[in-house]
């Protein structure tokens, strides 16, 4: 799947990059009851129209591998136009060390999120190894955690956007 971008380019716009992790792809189909109905697309979509209304590109990304999610935070460590990541690892959350490292590599504010509440989940999904590498983490909210998470960054983001 392509990337899911704004549908507005302007040279002067900073950018979030978005990357969901595994099984996201999902979305809508797989365990409607603890992750909604809401398809990857329509978060997207979403998250692009609220990047156009606050003036920031979407770049929206997914992927199911371990290492392509570690490929994409090196990508976006090298943007120049970069206000700030989201990243969803999900299963990876309580197992990845090596995301962290590139989580803590990055030199923008990273939010963590999740369409689910952790806590309220089995005990081993209590943890998160990547969430300490975060500006902070947003959970339990469905699509808003995402959307929230995005709000946080251009409000708090040191150039203007």
């Amino acid at each position: 799947m392509p990337p899911a971008t704004s549908t507005t380019r302007d040279a002067r716009r900073r950018a979030v990059v978005v990357i969901h992790g595994p099984n996201l792809d999902l979305l809508g189909a797989r365990e409607p009851d603890v992750y909604g109905p809401t398809t990857l697309a329509e978060l997207d979509a979403r998250l692009v129209a609220l990047g156009d209304t606050l003036g920031v590109e979407i770049r929206a990304h997914q992927t199911n591998a371990e290492g392509a999610f570690i490929d994409l935070l090196h990508d976006a460590r090298k943007a120049a136009d970069l206000a700030g990541v989201i990243v969803n690892p999900a299963g990876y959350t309580h197992t990845s060390v090596a995301i962290t490292d590139a989580l803590r590599a990055l030199d923008v504010p990273v939010v963590e999120v999740h369409l689910s509440n952790l806590y309220a989940r089995e005990a081993v999904r209590h943890d998160s190894l990547t969430g300490a590498a975060c500006k902070g983490v947003i959970m339990g909210l469905g699509p808003d955690s995402y959307l929230l998470a995005l709000r946080h960054l251009v409000a708090t983001s040191q150039e203007p956007a």
